[in-house]
Order: C-alpha cells, then structure tokens, then sequence
C-alpha cells in the first residue's frame, strides 16, 4: 500500500469512548491504510463532511443533531450513503425501520454481540474497496 493515499473515515458519537473505541479498532486493524477522524461534536463533523469519506461511522442518538439529521447533511455533502453505518443503543429491528429508506450500508445495534461480528465483515469488506 505504499503511495497510496489512506482511506478516510470519519466516526461521529458524542462518546470519546466510543469514538476511541472505534479508531482503536480500525486503526489496529487497517493500520496505516486508514485515516481515522473522530467527532463528539455532531456540530463540528458537519463541517468535514465531504465526498472523500470512505466510510462513516455514526451514532443514531446524539444532542443536537441526531444521525437522521447528519445523514441528511452527509447526503448533501456528496457523501456516498453505502458508505455509512449506523450504530445505536436501540434495537436492530428498530433500526431497519428507521433507516431501511435511506440507502446506508448498515445499520448495528451497539450492544449485541453477533452484530458486532457481522460489522466486523462489512467493515473488512468496505476497506477492501
């Protein structure tokens, strides 16, 4: 991968943890393929949004904008949405009604742990590309 350009990928969850999580995990697993940006701010990510985005990691539940409302914004930006998962608290089936329409690449539910595996194999296979 010499020469190449890192892949960008941008988390946004009002949770340092979460968002520390997430650039442990990707960074420790794509090295340095991967240039991880992470946001707690809802309000700051908006301004880095842009069609260069690999892959977007963002949390359903936050004060001030929530994730419908950034996905929307994402949108607008020339963000490709199967380039966008969804992570919540709340559960998957909740989730796919919420989200099925909008054209994300996935949507997780953050706590179960078969999820977790199956987000595991969409982020090798969205990294790959």
């Amino acid at each position: 991968m010499s020469g190449a350009r890192p892949k960008r990928v941008v988390v946004i969850d009002d949770s340092p943890t979460q968002c520390a999580w997430w650039r442990s995990l990707l960074c420790s697993r794509y090295g340095s393929g991967v240039s991880v940006e992470t946001y707690v701010d809802p309000q700051v990510a908006v301004a880095a949004l842009g069609p260069d985005i690999h892959l977007m990691l963002l949390d359903w539940e936050m004060p001030g904008l929530d994730g419908m409302a950034i996905l929307e914004r994402a949108r607008g930006s020339g963000v490709n949405l199967k380039r966008i998962i969804i992570a919540s608290a709340r559960p998957a089936n909740e989730l796919h009604q919420v989200f099925d329409r909008t054209g994300c690449l996935a949507v997780i539910e953050k706590n179960e742990p078969e999820q977790h595996a199956a987000c595991l194999m969409i982020l090798d296979s969205i990294m790959k590309r």
